[in-house]
């Protein structure tokens, strides 16, 4: 039995290697793609701050006595919400006493419309002067007069009866209430004030030395994206530049528009939030990796390389920035190496290649 057991250890070492790469070879191809330039947008990152499209003060337009507060500092108002009701007691006593003029102007302009065919009839006949025809036709047109002056109070009442109910103008949030219940207001006196997340917008200060390349010559270089909290980022084209620096800084004002869905969504935009925005100031080369190569393994990131004669290595890479299917490497790769773009079935391969050697007992693998 002694004289058996080297004879066994050499088998398992001879043995072990030629099954490892049996399975290899029996392994179905990498999918692979290579490290590839790109010609891409040079961007300039700054900071920006949120700001809301539509921010305003919703103030009074009659006199009163504040009746009801309907919404409060974060509530969400839908356009056209009740915000606040002014005591209309008085309001509707106008609206009474205007309805009550009109109705008697209405009579009085019936009466004097009969009185004057009745005096241009006996005109016709020559049966009364022109002087009592003239005082007919002054008394139907003063008639005419009151009745359109009754009918424009009427209307002013109705408004002002209307403007008792405060409403929003948008959708939007509270971010302000500035009466209380029971506070007696007068036309422009603020109510509530609110922001619209459906329009949002970015405000970056740009340094002079960059803004040329931010005007750019055409609207296809005026561009900009905007980073989300969540990773993602959103183009814009519209950019509003403001034609002056700043005095103290020499840096110009920039507004860079968002689309809707950027903070309508989810709400995940506020003004006042700080975000990263870059601007196309250019164009360069940079060398790229499809971000399914792209591996994490502990603390370093990494991708499997395919060699000649498909041989595979893990390598670790430094990253710089996402693109919408692709890394940007800054090092650890050459342009046109070839990349697993399946980095399990990769991981898989470079344990199947690797021999391994039994040494009294013990699993030892080499490269």
């Amino acid at each position: 039995m002694r004289s058996m057991r080297p004879t066994l250890l050499l088998a398992c070492f001879v043995l072990a290697p030629t099954s490892a790469f049996a399975d290899q070879a029996n392994s179905p191809p990498l999918t692979t793609a290579p490290a590839e330039f790109r010609t891409l947008p040079r961007e300039y990152r700054l900071d920006g701050i949120i700001e809301a499209v539509n921010r305003s003060t919703v103030s009074a337009q009659t006199q009163g006595q504040i009746q009801d507060i309907l919404y409060d500092v974060d509530d969400f108002v839908e356009k056209g919400a009740l915000l606040a009701r002014i005591k209309d007691t008085e309001h509707r006593a106008r609206v009474s006493q205007a309805a009550a003029d009109l109705k008697a102007a209405s009579a009085r302009l019936r009466q004097t419309q009969d009185e004057h065919d009745r005096v241009a009839d006996l005109y016709r006949q020559k049966n009364v002067s022109e002087s009592a025809m003239d005082k007919a036709r002054a008394d139907l047109d003063s008639a005419k007069a009151e009745l359109e002056a009754a009918t424009a109070r009427l209307q002013a009442a109705q408004e002002q009866l209307a403007h008792t109910e405060v409403r929003a103008p948008y959708s939007g949030i509270v971010i302000q209430r500035h009466v209380e219940r029971g506070e007696i207001v007068s036309p422009g006196t603020p109510i509530m004030s609110g922001i619209s997340l459906d329009a949002l917008r970015v405000a970056v200060d740009v340094p002079q030395s960059v803004i040329p390349a931010v005007r750019g010559d055409t609207d296809a270089s005026r561009r900009a994206w905007v980073y989300l909290p969540d990773g993602t980022r959103v183009e814009s084209g519209r950019l509003t530049i403001f034609p002056f620096a700043d005095h103290g800084s020499n840096t110009f004002k920039v507004r860079v528009e968002l689309p809707p869905s950027a903070g309508a969504s989810d709400r995940a935009l506020f003004p006042g939030m700080y975000v990263k925005t870059s601007f196309v100031v250019g164009e360069k080369s940079e060398l790229t990796v499809p971000k399914s190569a792209v591996v994490q393994r502990s603390e370093v990131t990494g991708i499997y390389v395919v060699g000649e004669g498909d041989h595979i290595h893990f390598r670790q890479i430094r990253l710089g920035r996402a693109l919408d299917d692709a890394y940007v490497v800054l090092a650890g790769l050459s342009e046109g190496e070839s990349v697993a773009l399946d980095p399990i079935a990769a991981g898989a391969q470079l344990k199947a290649q690797t021999p391994v050697r039994h040494v009294k007992g013990e699993d030892q693998r080499h490269d």
